[in-house]
């Protein structure tokens, strides 16, 4: 049996736990408290940090690497683009602006005051650069980049969601409609709700 140590409001837990539950890989979810994290956890990753997914004896503790187990065991809405090799490729670009450009900027805004050198504004005004892209990247289709959810949708989803909720009202007043429209279709989608629930 697989399992996954997930933390429900971990980014990357979540995108790794919607790979998993679309691709239909049964798996068991453990819920980890991070500040008594399971020995067991600890024992096949000490490093941790969720996700974790043990994959019948295969470790592996990164939240892409677990999607791209996850894709390779059934893709039936080709996620990963295997006929688009440019595609594929932009989803690798798109993920590690997220993975290490945005996600800097994000953990800035989110918790500001821990990061008191610059106004909170400044933050959020170094994240829209990346948000501006996604908004363009969307001009004439719902997704990224292609006419179906993509890895990188799915990958970015998480924290997109992250910086729409610092501040809501303001994220509604901003011109990114299509990523406003990208992000909620998503959040009511039937695949997120159910990797969601308590």
């Amino acid at each position: 049996m697989n399992t996954l140590y997930s933390f429900r409001r971990c980014p990357y837990a979540m995108r790794a736990r919607m790979a998993l539950r679309y691709s239909g890989v049964p798996v068991e979810i453990i819920e980890v408290s991070l500040k008594a994290k399971p020995a067991e956890m600890l024992a096949i990753s000490p490093k941790g940090t969720v996700p974790v997914l043990d994959a019948g004896g295969q470790v592996i503790d990164e939240s892409l690497e677990i999607m791209r187990w996850a894709l390779a065991q059934n893709d039936p809405d080709d996620w990963l683009l295997k006929d688009d090799s440019f595609g594929a490729l932009w989803a690798d670009k798109l993920i590690q602006g997220n993975d290490q450009i945005f996600k800097v900027h994000l953990n800035r805004y989110k918790y500001a005051e821990r990061y008191p050198e610059q106004p909170m504004e400044v933050y959020r005004t170094e994240c829209e650069v990346f948000l501006r892209h996604l908004n363009k990247m969307m001009k004439s289709r719902d997704y990224l980049l292609a006419d179906h959810p993509c890895l990188a949708d799915i990958a970015l989803l998480p924290f997109v969601r992250q910086f729409a909720h610092v501040d809501r009202e303001w994220f509604a007043t901003t011109p990114y409609e299509r990523l406003q429209a990208w992000l909620q279709r998503f959040l009511e989608s039937d695949l997120f709700t159910a990797i969601m629930k308590k």
